[in-house]
C-alpha cells in the first residue's frame, strides 16, 4: 500500500538505516521490496542486476552509477495502461506534477544501488505495476519489480485531502472503530461499529470496487485519469456503495421479510460485507440501511486515504419534490396520513469526507457531505454529494452536489394539514423540527460532538416568527387556543407511556372542546403505519385557563405491535366544538429496550492469540412469556460462526443464558454481539467492542504515518 508522495524538491535522502529492507537477486530474477524513509518516496534497491557485472560509481556527486549504462529507466504502469516513464536522471528533479526518481549509491564496492522513486501530487488512486529497465551495452534487460497500490495522502500539504491535525488522523484515517448514533433526538442510543480497514481482503475489495465502476467500465482510460481528484472518487465510490445502478456492494431494504439476505440491525462490520460482496463475483450484499450504507462508505473512502467520518442526522427531511418544504397530512382526528411523499426520517445517517474544492474554491474546503443511501438520483445516478457543509450553512444551493437536498434534510419547513373530506380544515409551519440535532463521534472518546451549528445558521428573528403560524378556513387568523403534547419521560420495554396535553386558553370566553389523541407505530424512515392507541374526551376550559389532561398506555397495549427499531407517533387535535377551530400539536419518540448482558470473565479486556469465556444473558422484563425465545451470539474475528441458546418459553423474570469460548486472531477493533428475539418477532442487540494489540496497533499507525509512500507487496 503506497500513499501520494511529496514533489522531488522536498527530498530528504540519508543513508538507508538498519530497518531498511534490502532488494536481492538469484539467477536472472529481481526481487523488490521497499525502504520506509519518513517524509520521502519509496525506494528500489538492486543487486546485481546484470550477472557478471557491478556497478561502480564515478562521481560523489551519483551522476552516474555505471560506466557502461546508457539509459536506466523506471515505468510505473497504471494497469494496463503506461502511465509515467521516469528517467532517472542526475538530479532526479521531478515536481508537483511529474514522477522522478534518483540514484543512491549504497555500499563500496557498488554492488548494490538504490533507486528513488517519488510520484506526483495528483497521482490517480489504483494498483500500478512497476518495472525497471537496465540499458548497457550487452542489451536491455527488464525486469518486473513488483506492484503497489497507490493512495491519497492526508499528510502531505499539497494533497487535496491533507488534514492538518495528527489527532484527526487518528479519529478519522487510522482508527477503525466508530459509533453510529439512533433512534430519536428525544431518546438518542449507540451503536458501535467495526471499519475493519485493516482486515485482510478489505483494500482489495476496495480496489475491485474502483474496476467495476460504470466510469471504468466505459472509459478506463478517463476513469484514471480523473481519480485523482477526490471529489471524483467520493462520487465513484457513493454510488458503488449502493447496487441500484451498477454491480453495486449493497441492497437496500426497508421493510418486509429479511429471510433471503442479512436483517440491517445484524451488521457490525463492513469488513464482513466488503468480503462477502467481494466473494460473491460483486453480486449485491441483503440487505442495508442507512447505517450501514454509511459505515461501508466510511470505511472505503479511509482506505483510500480519504479522511471520512459517519455522521446522524436527527429529524432529517427527504424532500421527495425538492421544493425545501415537506408536507405533512393528519386527519381530524389526529391519525397521520400516507398522502405525502415527503418523510422526516426519525435519523438518518450519511458521511462527511475532507478534501479541497478546487472546483468551488477556497471557501468550500473541508468537511463534504457524502450519502450512499439510494433515495434521489443525482446526474443520473443514486449518489449524492460531494456537498460542502459549509454551503449548505450559508445557502449556496446552487453549489454542487446536492447542496439544495441536503439542506432540505437539515432545515426544510414543515407544512402540517389537517384535512377532512377533501377540505384542508387547519394548516401550520413549523420551521424548527427538522435536523433537531446533527452528531458524530467526537475525537479520541465515545460522546458525541454536535455538529449542528457548522450545518445550521440561527434562525432570523422572521423565521421564528414563522413556526407555527397558522391559516384556517378564514385564512390567516391566529389561533386562540394553544395545544402541546408532552412525554413524561422516554419509556423502556415493560413501562407504562405516561403522556399529557396542555391547553391554553387564550380568548375571555369558556370553550367546549373535543380531545382525540392518536397512538402510531413507524420504521425510523416512512409514515406511520396504523393506530394501535387511541382516545377521545370532551373537556371545559375557563377563559384564560390552562387544562392539563394526562393518558397512559399500559405494557399490555404496546408490547404486541412493537418491533426492535420502531418509532411511536402521537398526535393531537384540539377541536373548538363553536368555532371548529382545530389546533395539532405531535411527537414523535422510541421506547428503550432492555439490555442483554456480556461479561467477560476476568475482566472486559482481552488478549490476542489466548481464549477467553464470555457470558451473555438476558432477563426477561416484559409482561408476559416470550414463545420462542432464542439468544444469539456472535463476532467476526472472535469466534467462528453464530453460537445460540434456545427457551420455548421465557417466563416473565426469568433468564436465558449462553457462555461462549472467543479468541481474537488479528489485531484491530473486534465487536461481539449478542442478540435476543422471540416469536412476537422483536429483535434486541447488545454489542462488546475490544481494541486488540494496541501497542502493536499504534506502531503500525505511526508507520504509516511518517511515510509518504508505503508500499506492501
Amino acid at each position: 500500500m503506497v500513499i501520494r508522495a511529496p514533489p522531488e524538491t522536498q527530498m530528504q535522502v540519508s543513508e538507508p538505516t538498519e530497518s531498511c529492507i534490502q532488494v536481492s537477486q538469484t539467477s536472472d530474477e529481481l526481487t523488490l521490496n521497499l525502504h520506509k524513509r519518513p517524509g520521502s518516496g519509496f525506494i528500489i534497491t538492486s543487486v546485481h542486476v546484470v550477472l557478471g557485472e557491478t556497478f561502480t560509481q564515478t562521481e560523489q556527486t551519483c551522476k552516474r552509477f555505471c560506466p557502461y549504462t546508457k539509459c536506466d529507466k523506471c515505468s510505473a504502469l497504471l494497469s494496463a495502461l503506461l502511465k509515467q516513464v521516469v528517467d532517472i536522471t542526475e538530479s532526479g528533479s521531478g515536481g508537483l506534477a511529474r514522477w522522478s526518481a534518483k540514484i543512491y549509491p549504497w555500499k563500496k564496492p557498488l554492488q548494490s544501488v538504490v533507486i528513488y522513486v517519488c510520484s506526483p501530487v495528483l497521482s490517480s488512486v489504483a494498483l500500478y505495476h512497476l518495472l525497471v529497465h537496465i540499458e548497457s551495452t550487452h542489451g536491455r534487460r527488464s525486469y518486473a519489480a513488483g506492484s503497489f497500490v497507490l493512495l491519497c495522502n492526508p499528510w502531505l500539504k499539497e494533497d487535496p485531502v491533507f488534514m492538518p491535525l495528527d489527532v484527526q488522523l487518528q479519529e478519522y484515517i487510522k482508527s477503525d472503530y466508530g459509533l453510529v448514533y439512533m433512534g430519536t433526538h428525544l431518546n438518542i442510543s449507540k451503536r458501535p461499529w467495526s471499519f475493519g480497514q485493516y482486515e485482510p481482503g478489505v483494500l482489495e475489495a476496495c480496489l475491485k470496487l474502483l474496476q467495476v465502476s460504470p466510469q471504468h467500465l466505459s472509459d478506463k482510460h478517463k476513469d484514471y485519469v480523473q481519480r485523482a481528484d477526490p471529489v471524483y472518487l467520493s462520487r465513484v465510490v457513493c454510488a458503488m456503495v449502493n447496487c441500484n445502478d451498477d454491480l453495486g456492494i449493497l441492497e437496500g431494504k426497508w421493510q418486509g421479510s429479511y429471510k433471503d439476505g442479512v436483517k440491517p440491525t445484524e451488521w457490525s462490520s463492513s469488513a464482513d460485507i466488503l468480503h462477502h460482496w467481494a466473494s460473491s463475483n460483486c453480486s449485491p450484499v441483503r440487505y442495508g440501511q442507512c447505517w450501514v450504507f454509511a459505515s461501508v462508505l466510511c470505511t472505503v473512502m479511509r482506505v483510500l486515504g480519504i479522511p471520512s467520518r459517519v455522521v446522524t442526522c436527527f429529524s432529517a427531511a427527504h424532500d421527495a419534490d425538492r421544493s425545501l418544504k415537506i408536507e405533512e397530512y393528519f386527519s381530524s382526528k389526529g391519525e397521520k396520513l400516507g398522502l405525502s411523499k415527503d418523510s422526516i426520517w426519525n435519523f438518518h445517517v450519511w458521511v462527511e469526507c475532507w478534501m479541497r474544492r478546487p472546483d468551488l474554491g477556497a471557501g468550500f474546503d473541508g468537511w463534504q457531505v457524502v450519502d450512499p443511501t439510494p433515495q434521489e438520483k443525482s446526474a443520473g445516478i443514486y449518489c449524492c454529494g460531494p456537498c460542502p457543509v459549509i454551503a449548505v450553512q450559508k445557502l449556496c444551493l446552487s453549489a454542487p452536489y446536492d447542496t439544495s437536498f441536503i439542506y432540505a434534510s437539515v432545515d426544510a419547513d414543515v407544512i402540517q394539514l389537517i384535512v377532512h373530506d377533501g377540505l384542508v380544515m387547519r394548516r401550520t409551519v413549523d420551521t424548527e423540527r427538522v435536523g433537531q440535532l446533527i452528531y458524530t463521534k467526537s475525537i479520541g472518546s465515545d460522546t458525541p460532538e454536535d455538529l449542528t451549528p457548522t450545518y445550521k445558521r440561527k434562525k432570523t428573528s422572521y423565521c421564528l416568527r414563522k413556526s407555527g403560524t397558522w391559516e384556517g378556513r378564514a385564512g390567516g387568523i391566529s389561533p386562540s387556543l394553544k395545544v402541546s403534547l408532552h412525554i413524561d419521560r422516554m419509556p423502556s420495554v415493560g413501562e407504562n407511556i405516561n403522556m399529557y396535553v396542555m391547553v391554553t386558553n387564550q380568548s375571555n370566553s369558556l370553550r367546549v372542546l373535543m380531545q382525540h389523541l392518536n397512538v402510531q407505530l413507524k420504521e425510523y424512515d416512512s409514515n406511520p403505519q396504523q393506530s394501535f392507541w387511541k382516545a377521545r374526551r370532551k373537556v371545559q376550559i375557563q377563559p384564560y385557563g390552562v387544562l392539563k389532561i394526562y393518558y397512559t398506555i399500559s405494557p399490555s397495549e404496546y408490547e404486541s405491535v412493537l418491533a426492535g427499531d420502531s418509532i411511536v407517533n402521537v398526535a393531537v387535535v384540539i377541536k373548538d366544538v363553536r368555532t371548529k377551530e382545530r389546533i395539532l400539536d405531535t411527537k414523535e419518540f422510541n421506547i428503550s429496550s432492555p439490555q442483554i448482558t456480556v461479561e467477560i470473565e476476568g475482566g472486559d479486556s482481552i488478549q490476542m492469540g489466548k481464549q477467553h469465556t464470555a457470558q451473555v444473558s438476558f432477563t426477561n422484563t416484559f409482561t408476559k412469556a416470550l414463545n420462542g425465545a432464542v439468544l444469539t451470539v456472535e463476532g467476526s474475528g472472535l469466534l467462528r460462526g453464530k453460537q445460540e441458546a434456545r427457551m420455548h418459553l421465557l417466563q416473565l423474570g426469568k433468564k436465558i443464558e449462553k457462555k461462549v469460548s472467543i479468541m481474537a486472531t488479528s489485531p484491530g477493533t473486534k465487536l461481539l454481539m449478542a442478540t435476543i428475539s422471540h416469536s412476537n418477532s422483536l429483535s434486541l442487540s447488545q454489542f462488546l467492542c475490544f481494541s486488540l494489540d494496541a501497542a502493536a496497533s499504534c506502531l503500525l499507525y505511526c508507520t504509516c504515518q511518517e511515510l509518504l509512500l508505503f508500499m506492501e507487496l
